[in-house]
């Protein structure tokens, strides 16, 4: 089964998301990806950030883990301290790519945290979990919120 990495990338009371407009169905994902053989998790959060944000991090702290099923597979998520950038898609990017052919789009961006509660996120468990880290804090110990 597949593996990915996600990031959770706090700036300025905004969350750093990629907004997806797939084929008129629009929400919100945590930027990241999948993990290529021989890559290790921060290898490849560090590579997704690049590719699909240009934003840099640092402290990459494992907290939660979600089974999301086929073609998704298990999702590491990370808590990241933002260093720099701003978010914007790399032209080498699959992503970038796609957005060129239209109908299904990516647009990484900061979504202020109060409006979180209200947008669309894939998972509703992954935004609840992120919503309680942000009030009472992340946790130590990596959790398991496959709802």
């Amino acid at each position: 089964m597949r593996s990915a990495v996600r990031a959770i990338v706090i700036k300025d009371d905004a969350l750093l998301v990629m907004h997806r407009n797939k084929f008129g169905m629009e929400y919100d994902v945590l930027v990241g990806g999948g993990v290529d053989m021989g890559e290790t998790f921060e290898q490849a959060l560090y590579r997704e950030m690049q590719e699909e944000s240009g934003v840099q991090i640092a402290n990459p702290r494992f907290v939660f883990t979600e089974r999301a099923g086929e073609p998704y597979g298990t999702q590491y998520v990370f808590v990241c301290d933002y260093v720099s950038g701003e978010p914007v898609l790399s032209e080498q990017s699959a992503e970038y790519a796609i957005n060129a052919m239209g109908q299904n789009l990516y647009q990484p961006k900061w979504l202020p945290l109060s409006e979180l509660p209200a947008v669309s996120f894939r998972s509703e468990a992954l935004k609840q979990a992120i919503l309680k880290g942000i009030k009472d804090g992340f946790p130590a110990d990596p959790l398991d919120i496959t709802a």
